[in-house]
């Protein structure tokens, strides 16, 4: 049997720093070194997450925007993409304006990723946002609604109080055009809702890399909300100590928390074996 192994970024494998310790990096290379099936799922962009697992040399495609694309970590090329139709768009766009909020909308325009919001309309979760993300290319800020739902749309958030974005939430998450997930911000106090198109989920793109890959079975490990679509596709799917209860709940296990190296402590323990050194 060949194991595909699959973890969430944030809060999972990486530490509260946002990034990979020495000894995590160092177990995961030394598996993916030895043709151990090893990638991640994250809702990071490809951009974002390449910055935070810098560390780590990946050979398998790998996950981002909560499924949103599945990209070829060498070339940066996208295998499997998903992203509103024009009507779903302006629909959510309606939804968001009638509720008075603001989003980002993540986009391709003419090839290039952009992130776009309107300016005097940022909020603290929003400007945190920029700040952990110095530099970012992506970022266009845009000073009136014009443009900005140009382009090929694939992801929505929107920053807030929970009372404030349940609304949208309630109003979209039985729909069958979307995926939509609100939960509180890792580390902070403020929470995100996320709007994808259906096709966008960890699960859907965890099942076609299986598929891709020839792999019979697959391993995941998770710390949110946005991990529970790909725990129910999971044969064995394992939940930090640090996750939420909900998730914990889903999962055939608990491991050891992010700040602990969990996941890398139970793949070295369970998947180092099946290393076939020469």
């Amino acid at each position: 049997m060949t194991t595909l192994y699959v973890s969430d970024l944030d809060g999972t494998l990486l530490t509260r720093n946002h990034e990979i310790s020495p000894f995590s990096a160092g177990v995961i290379q030394d598996l993916i070194d030895n043709h151990i099936h090893f990638t991640y799922a994250t809702a990071r962009s490809f951009a974002s997450a390449q910055a935070v697992t810098a560390g780590l040399r990946t050979r398998l495609p790998v996950i981002v925007n909560n499924g949103a694309f599945i990209m070829d970590p060498a070339t940066g090329v996208p295998l499997f993409s998903a992203y509103f139709q024009q009507e779903e768009k302006m629909e959510v766009a309606r939804l968001l304006a009638r509720h008075q909020l603001f989003p980002l909308v993540y986009s391709q325009q003419e090839g290039v990723e952009r992130v776009c919001w309107l300016t005097g309309e940022e909020n603290e979760g929003m400007r945190y946002y920029f700040r952990q993300r110095p530099g970012d290319k992506r970022f266009q800020p845009l000073s009136s609604p014009e443009g900005l739902y140009a382009g090929d749309v694939f992801y929505f958030i929107c920053m807030g109080e929970r009372d404030t974005l349940l609304p949208v939430y309630e109003a979209l998450r039985d729909h069958p055009h979307y995926q939509c997930i609100l939960q509180q911000e890792l580390y902070r106090t403020e929470y995100w809702c996320e709007i994808m198109p259906k096709p966008a989920t960890k699960a859907n793109a965890i099942l076609k890399l299986k598929e891709k890959l020839e792999c019979t079975r697959v391993v995941c490990f998770g710390d949110g909300l946005n991990d529970l679509p790909m725990f129910a596709v999971a044969d064995e799917c394992y939940a930090v100590s640090n996750a939420v209860e909900t998730l914990k709940a889903a999962a055939t296990g608990i491991i050891g928390a992010n700040s602990e190296d969990g996941v890398a402590c139970w793949l070295k323990e369970h998947a180092a074996p099946y290393i076939k050194r020469g």
